[in-house]
């Protein structure tokens, strides 16, 4: 195996919308490489990078996958560390986490003659966080394949930063080969692909778009700026020089186009990778921050002090524990101690792997650049960041996507609650993109996600990987109970039988309290309740209120003054005066013109200008309050506030409003008064809750 510096390696991530083929293009890159020796697919369910059970069995990635491999072509040799991500939305986390540690994308989208929304959010996010990218349309092989279509949808999107890179040779409304607008040279397809000239239909088309590529090329470089004007002709080198330019400044996004599945256009696509995209010594420096909080650029140099950032981690059922891994700087052996800046903990590097999917390599030094995984790393988790002692720092967390989706999780057998949780915990080790709470009013255990498709596959992966069934379930709303008018109330405890007895008696004025939760007040004079059982009354007081006089739930912004009330010299006790206060509640708070109260939260929803007005009537019709609208970056931001109730599954609701183009964050902001006539409902649920409880 060869030993490789970071200026021949390429960190590429395989991005874009699901069922496009990203998975089946790594396949193929790994078979053209010669790293595996038959082509699998995703419908055999015998690919390298879809090696999980509900992959194979649902046919589509669901996890970040890593594969290595080593390539020569006529721009040098190079080795790829390949990260195939899910298209699927509510896996986009994992993509996220791929680009953290990638240095370059290969944007992997159909030819439906349109930009799919995958496409988009994928290009977006790349041009948004400066990662360059290529764009590769698969599927030329498929009926109603729309090259055309395609490239006119994309430039009108993001006009002069698509720079095709080839021109499909069509026959019948198939692509048939291809002419290479770097090098001039044309390729047909057939059972292999060979050189041809270019053909003369296609003539004036390649002169057309060399010129263009040529233009694109000098506009990322001074010097080749002033070339351009001048009217000197550029060579091959310096097209690809200014090229690779604009991709790394992002002002240019170059497109190839092939099938995957007939592995026709992935040689040109790996030729492009490493002509194009940025090695890790290319690309910019990592930024960090040091034991004083200042932010600091580490440099991809093997000679420096270590530093190695932790992406993903996953649980091998052989190996253990595996964390995936970048260097940062420096090289990284096994034997050496390395500090968890984040855990403030030593963690001893005992074994070093080259990964292929399920498969892992011995190895025994990565060095600046390289990704790979550590196994069996003890307190170390996703996102953390481990160091030489001589260079201490810590990397910033990748923003994921925030939880929007929540729901309750039950074991399906009684007495596995236990191993439920447990499990879900250890999920958390290779999914940080979702969470895990218990809500301590309702008792629930809450798991919080993207999406029902991430929270379902978590309960199947419980199944398979700890064999405990869980299910899920709407959770139960933390409502609360008030009161809207002032009453007087009486709660008197006697009780006799024989020898000593329990004489409580008190009156108390309840009365609505919107500036807090509870207020006590003590009016009493004339000692009706002696000193020593007023801390008692209290108490009665606020352990009754954890349990509403409606449906149950706890009463809030409430004032109790306690006025009057009368003892027993020989039989009151603090018991008793317990007991009278929240006799005294029930009493007053029936009759305070009770009611419930839901909590409201505010929502900041992101779509494309052409969704808008559907987003604002079905906000309406879920009882929310449009609060203002914002133009932000070309996508209208709305500010609304709704009740929880009418929004638990609004991820799921948005998506389908938006084909997939909005999203959404929420806050807790407030509770106010439900509606009267959502009021028996709500008594009526939490019934059927104390029943089965």
């Amino acid at each position: 195996m060869a030993d490789f510096s970071a200026k021949n390696i390429r960190n590429v991530a395989l991005i874009g919308h699901g069922g496009e083929g990203k998975t089946t293009l790594a396949e193929a890159i790994l078979f053209n490489a010669k790293a595996i020796d038959r082509q699998g697919t995703t419908q055999d369910g015998n690919t390298v990078m879809d090696f999980d059970s509900e992959e194979i069995a649902k046919k589509i990635s669901i996890s970040m996958a890593l594969a290595n491999c080593y390539y020569e072509c006529e721009f040098g040799s190079a080795k790829f560390n390949i990260l195939d991500t899910p298209g699927f939305f509510d896996f986009e986390g994992e993509m996220r986490l791929a680009l953290s540690a990638a240095d370059g994308a290969v944007v992997v989208s159909g030819l439906g003659g349109s930009v799919s929304v995958g496409t988009e959010k994928a290009l977006d996010y790349c041009i948004k966080n400066n990662i360059p990218a290529i764009l590769f349309l698969n599927g030329t092989d498929k009926e109603n394949a729309d090259y055309i279509g395609t490239m006119h949808a994309l430039k009108e999107k993001y006009t002069t930063k698509i720079a095709p890179m080839q021109i499909p040779i069509m026959q019948n409304e198939k692509m048939i080969g291809y002419v290479n607008v770097l090098n001039g040279k044309a390729f047909m397809f057939g059972d292999t692909t060979t050189q041809v000239p270019i053909p003369d239909e296609y003539k004036d088309e390649y002169d057309e778009l060399k010129l263009k590529l040529v233009e694109s090329a000098a506009e990322s470089d001074e010097e080749m700026m002033e070339k351009y004007f001048a009217g000197e002709t550029f060579t091959t080198e310096e097209i690809i020089y200014g090229v690779k330019k604009g991709v790394l400044q992002g002002s240019c996004i170059p497109v190839i186009a092939g099938s995957a599945v007939c592995n026709k256009g992935v040689y040109n696509l790996m030729n492009e990778m490493v002509s194009l995209l940025p090695s890790p010594a290319d690309a910019k420096p990592a930024v960090a921050f040091d034991k004083n909080g200042d932010a600091v650029e580490i440099a991809c140099d093997e000679k420096a002090p270590a530093a190695v950032k932790i992406f993903k981690t996953i649980a091998d059922p052989f190996v253990g524990r595996l964390s995936l891994f970048k260097v940062l700087a420096g090289c990284v052996k096994t034997g050496m101690t390395l500090r968890n800046v984040n855990k403030d903990s030593d963690e001893k590097i005992s074994a070093l792997y080259f990964v292929k999917g399920k498969k892992q390599d011995a190895v025994d030094c990565a060095c600046a650049g390289d990704i790979g995984a550590i196994a069996k790393l003890q307190n170390t988790s996703t996102g953390d960041t481990l160091c030489d002692a001589s260079r201490l720092v810590t990397v910033p967390q990748v923003e994921l996507p925030k939880p929007v989706l929540t729901m309750a999780v039950y074991a399906a057998k009684k007495g596995d609650e236990d191993k439920v949780f447990s499990g879900l915990y250890r999920l958390q080790d290779e999914d940080v993109s979702f969470t895990v709470t218990k809500n301590a009013e309702t008792g629930e255990m809450l798991v919080n996600g993207v999406g029902e498709t991430q929270l379902e596959l978590i309960c199947k992966k419980l199944k398979n990987k700890f064999g405990v069934e869980a299910v899920l379930k709407e959770p139960r709303i933390a409502y609360r109970e008030t009161i809207k008018k002032a009453v007087d109330a009486e709660g008197k405890h006697k009780k006799q039988s024989g020898g000593a007895g329990q004489y409580g008696h008190c009156k108390i004025k309840f009365s609505p309290y919107p500036e807090g939760d509870f207020l006590f007040v003590d009016s009493v004079v004339g000692g009706a309740v002696p000193r020593q059982f007023i801390p008692a009354v209290e108490k009665g007081l606020v352990e009754a209120m954890q349990h509403g006089v409606l449906a149950g739930y706890p009463a809030v912004n409430i004032r109790a003054e306690l006025y009057d009330g009368s003892y027993h010299e020989v039989d009151s006790k603090e018991i008793a005066f317990k007991i009278a206060a929240s006799l005294a509640y029930k009493d007053g708070c029936s009759k305070a013109n009770p009611t419930i109260l839901e909590p409201i939260y505010a929502l900041k929803i992101s779509v494309p200008d052409a969704f808008m007005g559907d987003i604002l009537g079905d906000m309406n019709k879920r009882r929310g309050r449009i609060l203002g609208v914002e133009n932000v970056d070309g996508r209208q931001i709305i500010s609304a506030e709704a009740p929880l109730s009418e929004i638990m599954k609004y991820a799921t609701d948005l998506r389908s409003m938006t084909q997939g183009r909005g999203s959404y964050e929420l806050e807790f902001v407030r509770y106010e008064e439900v509606p009267p006539q959502q009021i028996p409902k709500i008594i009526e649920d939490a019934k059927k809750w104390e029943n089965k409880d």
